[in-house]
């Protein structure tokens, strides 16, 4: 159903068992945690790992009989939460380059201690903090977020709006707790009209299309630019790897984090782990990719047919067959099962959209859009991307 995220507790029924979604607490797992994580994934699912665009991660592949013993081994390594109410509400995500105790940090933390404050909001409703001297977390998907302002204070910007409010940090969760309340009593207002496309305000940028947002939230701009790649690369904190589609393999995940040397993961929305502490990975095992020019970095595929129970078509085969097409060069293309999208929220230059065994082409939009072209067969697909439009 389209809204709806499996969790720890409430997984998610799929064509190749349960989907557990974990969310690491600030976005980081130390290497014990990576590993036994991993021991976790080959004894109880199918040893694939799936790096979420909100940066988290998902076990497939487990069976009904094993969800419990699966618990106790995610509450073993400290990554399941006691309380499952909790659990669903902890979609915070969190700039990777975050120090202990610096004002990202102290900021995630506190915003973790006040989840019981927030109003009853939509199950993909979710929070960015990204408060470090440039952002990381532009365009991932959240809808209510914390940011370096221009001149260095705090902002805070419903997600949709050019600008937000000025914050001071020791109020800042306070007014976090505030304008998702102005939310949910706006979009439950919207949720009353006759209009099918307000009912379905869940999300704040797809709101503030329909209700404007009061002044008091707008007026102070976020800092400009981007502070690192959304790829492999060298950061601060460690070397980026990525991985096509997201999908880890359990068994060779460790190797990674010892040929780097590196002690912890951070997760990032854009399907890539960040090596804490590592150096840079020469020979990484053969599912992860090293290069910022790999193709595969700029395709999403979502799991697709038969995994995916809503899939009237197989997507990742043709996401990699289509990844040498040349006319892709330089454009995002994302792969889609059905006109959910789970597989990206935001926009992608070209959009396959698969319907009753066959493609829709979308160009420059989302999943759910109005397609350019309906009914292609997967043999028609090279040459419709190298004849799409260029946006």
């Amino acid at each position: 159903m389209k809204g709806w995220c499996p969790g720890a507790w409430v997984p998610m029924a799929s064509g190749d068992g349960l989907v557990v979604r974990v969310r690491p607490r600030l976005a980081r797992l130390s290497r014990a945690q990576v590993e036994g994580l991993c021991d976790v994934a080959l004894r109880y699912g199918s040893g694939v790992i799936d790096i979420t665009s909100r940066a988290n991660l998902q076990l497939r592949g487990v069976a009904e009989a094993d969800h419990e013993a699966l618990l106790q081994e995610l509450a073993r390594l400290g990554l399941l939460d006691v309380d499952p109410g909790l659990e669903g509400r902890r979609n915070v995500l969190v700039a990777p380059d975050w120090r202990t105790g610096d004002r990202t940090a102290r900021l995630a933390e506190a915003l973790l201690a006040r989840l019981a404050d927030l109003p009853e909001l939509p199950a993909k409703f979710g929070f960015a903090v990204d408060a470090g001297a440039a952002l990381w977390l532009e365009g991932a998907s959240a809808d209510i977020r914390l940011e370096t302002g221009a001149d260095g204070g705090l902002v805070l910007r419903a997600d949709g709006a050019a600008s937000g409010r000025a914050v001071r940090e020791d109020e800042a969760v306070d007014r976090v707790v505030e304008l998702a309340e102005w939310f949910a009593v706006a979009a439950g207002r919207a949720s009353g009209g006759a209009s099918p496309t307000l009912r379905r305000m869940t999300r704040m940028a797809r709101l503030l299309e329909a209700v404007p947002l009061p002044e008091a939230w707008t007026g102070v701009a976020p800092c400009a630019g981007r502070a690192a790649p959304r790829g492999p690369g060298m950061t601060r904190i460690g070397p980026v790897v990525g991985f096509a589609f997201g999908q880890a393999r359990a068994g060779r995940l460790p190797e990674i984090l010892k040929a780097a040397g590196a002690q912890a993961v951070r997760v990032t929305p854009w399907r890539c782990l960040v090596l804490e502490g590592g150096r840079a990975v020469a020979h990484a095992p053969d599912h992860a990719i090293t290069d910022p020019g790999d193709p595969l970095l700029g395709i999403d595929a979502c799991p697709g047919a038969p995994l995916c129970p809503s899939a009237s078509v197989e997507t990742r085969a043709l996401a990699r067959r289509l990844a040498r097409e040349p006319g892709l060069a330089g454009r995002s293309l994302h792969v889609s099962g059905c006109a959910k999208g789970c597989a990206r929220a935001r926009p992608a230059d070209l959009v396959l959209v698969g319907r009753e065994g066959r493609f829709d082409l979308v160009a420059n939009g989302h999943a759910w859009d109005e397609p350019c072209q309906r009914g292609s067969g997967p043999d028609e697909l090279d040459a419709l991307v190298r004849q799409a439009p260029v946006p």
